[in-house]
């Protein structure tokens, strides 16, 4: 059913909606046609401060395997991420892949030295293997929070000497398993540990992944992979003792090798707490008593684009999100333009902003616009006192449809 707002039929959001399906119906039937069922890795590299950056394609590798992402779901439908890869037909123009992402970069700019010191980072993006040429544009945000082309470059597997007409190696996966979200876990710190122990911990990871909603009524949707090896997984990112994350992403790459991953989880064999995420990229987690519970909130960032709704004003990006535009997040608004985020979910009585109610932590409660969100207490607003993204209670009803979603995205 097509969104109504107030009323009256949505227009413009219907015009967008419709041909978004038309585009992602014709790529879905067309992918034998555009792409050779293999794997194109491209890492990156991207410099700059909050004064300004570049990004480059460093290399191009053939990535071992088949392609492991969906046939059918081919263009993103999500406004979000802090930036954009998109395939297009050289001939044409006509999009044929598009997925956003975050790194740490976007980060990295909102830090003291990020502010004026340049650093460099890597990238790996990994898209559908091109029979003929195409423009692989690398996208950011610009002032006014839109996506455009910061690099564009043209790829020709022909010359590249990946022949276009190439058919998947015999042996590779079919095209009915592509409809699984791949979860790869690589398993750091457990080279030498016996096979029972590693055995346990898999199993117990495995079990976390599945064991909150929403992830648990998918857990036939997900397909799950097990690989050990140095991430180069650290703690004090940006100097948050418990931000444990990796700078080495093409190292992290090449352990997958030809391992399928629509996600990838890191865990660190440490029972210090700590993890993180960055959207679509990769999420960490330690092996702390409350990883069942660390997991979740960090797959609702990496999987779901989701944003925090804990205050914490000392971090160096607090004001993030206090800006003159909403936020990318589906979980937060500033009220700039709330419309386009849980409005339609409000009864009609709920007063926006919404003061507080007294409800038990492990409960959502209400769903309303309650202020406090984003790292900060006045200005950005959340949509129920507790939440997975707040204080682990369970995923409130707004982050569990961007999840439902998201899965839909993969297993269509």
């Amino acid at each position: 059913m097509f969104p109504v707002m107030e009323g009256r039929m949505d227009y413009k959001r219907l015009i967008v909606m419709v041909l978004l399906v038309l585009s992602m119906r014709v790529c879905g039937q067309d992918f034998d046609r555009w792409f050779t069922g293999g794997t194109l890795r491209i890492d990156c590299l991207r410099e700059g401060s909050a004064l300004g950056d570049t990004v480059w394609v460093e290399r191009w590798m053939v990535r071992g395997g088949e392609w492991f992402g969906s046939r059918t779901q081919l263009l993103d439908p999500f406004d979000n991420g802090d930036y954009r890869i998109v395939l297009r037909d050289a001939a044409t123009g006509r999009e044929l892949y598009s997925r956003g992402y975050s790194n740490l970069f976007r980060e990295y700019k909102d830090t003291p030295e990020g502010r004026t010191v340049a650093a460099r980072f890597e990238e790996t993006l990994l898209v559908p293997m091109p029979r003929g040429a195409v423009v692989v544009a690398l996208q950011r945000r610009d002032g006014d929070m839109r996506l455009v082309d910061q690099t564009a470059v043209l790829f020709d597997p022909a010359r590249f000497g990946a022949a276009g007409g190439r058919r998947p190696v015999a042996g590779g996966r079919s095209p009915e398993s592509s409809r699984k979200m791949d979860v790869a876990f690589v398993m750091q710190g457990f080279d030498g540990v016996d096979e029972e122990t590693y055995g346990a911990v898999c199993r117990r990871m495995e079990g976390v992944l599945v064991g909150k909603e929403p992830f648990r009524s998918h857990r036939d949707d997900f397909s799950v992979h097990f690989v050990r090896g140095d991430a180069g997984v650290e703690y004090n990112t940006f100097g948050a003792d418990r931000y444990a994350m990796t700078f080495k992403v093409w190292q992290l790459h090449d352990l997958l090798d030809t391992t399928p991953c629509d996600h990838i989880i890191i865990v660190v064999n440490n029972e210090k707490y700590g993890g993180g995420a960055v959207y679509n990229f990769y999420s960490v987690s330690s092996l702390h008593r409350m990883a069942e519970s660390v997991l979740p909130h960090e797959l609702g960032h990496g999987i779901g684009g989701l944003a925090d709704e804990y205050v914490d004003e000392d971090l160096s990006y607090a004001d993030l999100h206090r800006t003159a535009y909403e936020p990318l997040e589906p979980n937060i608004t500033n009220l700039v333009d709330f419309g386009s985020k849980w409005q339609r979910l409000l009864p009609e009585e709920t007063a926006v902003p919404t003061g507080d109610v007294d409800v038990p932590r492990g409960e959502n409660g209400p769903i309303g616009v309650y202020e406090g969100a984003g790292y900060s207490a006045k200005g950005v607003y959340r949509p129920a006192m507790h939440c997975m993204m707040r204080d682990y209670a369970p995923f409130c009803p707004v982050c569990r449809e961007r999840l439902e979603a998201v899965f839909k995205l993969y297993t269509r």
